[in-house]
């Protein structure tokens, strides 16, 4: 008999950045097992795994509730009211977007947990879902029978915040997507793009420290700027109007391309010539496991998780630290050598992640639990 899943779906709602992408690389790959017979919540049940590109109504519903964000309270309540109504009890509720929701009935509860910065750094992100963490993540994540984490680092995190012992904790890394992986013949794009570049990618929001990294290009000598311009790359966050200001003023130099599709992502990381993630705080980080797999030069941050996923295949900079950052890039800028060194060495570490392993190691806790 097959085991009865019910996988939260709220996030595939949006454009798959984060949590999303996760979710659905998984959840897709766990649809080709004959050993689980997969439901999924959306504020209905379903049976159908969906992506936000295949239902644009869905996804202008989605994106007006999230510019208001009282719509987003209510509508996450209603949707808890409405799921008290569905008897069905499942074997296994994954819930893998960080708070299982006490409406969901199943034998036993399987919750990933990302990182922890809705906690520890409640300045990098909006007041409505800090509130939401306050009000139900540590009261609901007791429910869990087992931790999905990414990193041994939000692992250890979860030890010192939880009382779950190390035998409910299972640390799964992320994989690399196939768009990422593959050599382009023809790296022509449907949008301008600069000749040459530095490139960034993530949400624009204060938690990635982009302003760090824009003073820190500012900063790079007039010959650089001149022949390498810097590309963002990402969905708006929030809290960005200092951020693009800064984009705004320099404009000549500083491109912001908005989101892009995952085979367009793939072609700018080949074409850029260094990428730069200066991010404060990351449960995992997957942009610059996605460059290194396109063969980019990678700069990270030195901080949090980053280290366990880059290993040596990156040079690391101290985010708070902006004349660091710019050192670093151009240090990487004017060594072709090293250029070259980092893009053999980003490839290698690259092969070690995949979604393919990252969805059995979840298929075999679903069985086993």
């Amino acid at each position: 008999m097959k085991a009865k899943v019910i996988i939260d779906g709220l996030s595939l709602l949006s454009p798959l950045t984060g949590v999303g992408r996760y979710n659905y690389e998984i959840a897709s790959r766990l649809e080709k097992s004959k050993k689980l017979d997969l439901s999924y919540f959306y504020g209905y049940y379903s049976k159908k795994l969906i992506q936000t590109h295949q239902n644009s109504k869905l996804k202008n519903l989605k994106a007006f509730i999230k510019k208001i964000p009282l719509a987003k309270k209510i509508t996450r309540k209603i949707l808890m009211i409405l799921s008290r109504f569905y008897t069905v009890t499942y074997d296994i509720y994954w819930q893998p977007n960080f708070i299982p929701l006490t409406e969901i009935k199943a034998k036993k509860v399987v919750t990933s947990i990302h990182d922890f910065s809705s906690i520890l750094y409640k300045e990098f992100h909006p007041k409505e879902r800090v509130e939401y963490f306050e009000e139900y993540f540590f009261k609901n994540i007791k429910r869990s029978d087992m931790i999905i984490c990414f990193s041994e680092f939000t692992k250890n995190e979860i030890l010192k915040y939880f009382d779950f012992t190390e035998d409910k904790i299972k640390v799964i890394h992320h994989g690399v997507k196939s768009d990422f992986l593959k050599t382009y013949d023809d790296l022509t794009l449907d949008f301008e793009i600069p000749k040459k570049f530095i490139l960034t990618v993530g949400s624009i929001e204060p938690r990635k420290n982009l302003i760090g990294l824009l003073k820190a290009y500012n900063n790079l000598d007039e010959n650089l700027k001149k022949e390498y311009k810097l590309v963002l790359v990402g969905f708006k966050g929030w809290e960005n109007g200092e951020i693009m200001k800064l984009i705004n003023q320099n404009k000549t130099n500083i491109h912001y391309l908005g989101f892009v599709s995952d085979e367009e992502l793939a072609k700018v990381y080949h074409l850029a010539t260094l990428f730069v993630f200066p991010s404060f705080y990351e449960g995992f980080g997957l942009p610059p496991l996605e460059a290194m797999a396109c063969g980019t030069p990678v700069i990270s941050s030195n901080l949090t998780s980053l280290p366990e996923v880059c290993e040596d295949a990156v040079l690391y900079c101290n985010p708070h630290d902006e004349n660091d950052i710019k050192n670093q890039m151009k240090k990487i800028l004017i060594d072709k050598n090293l250029q070259m060194e980092l893009s053999s060495k980003g490839k290698k570490q690259a092969q070690k992640f995949s979604w393919e392993k990252s969805a059995q190691a979840h298929l075999e806790i679903f069985l086993n639990i």
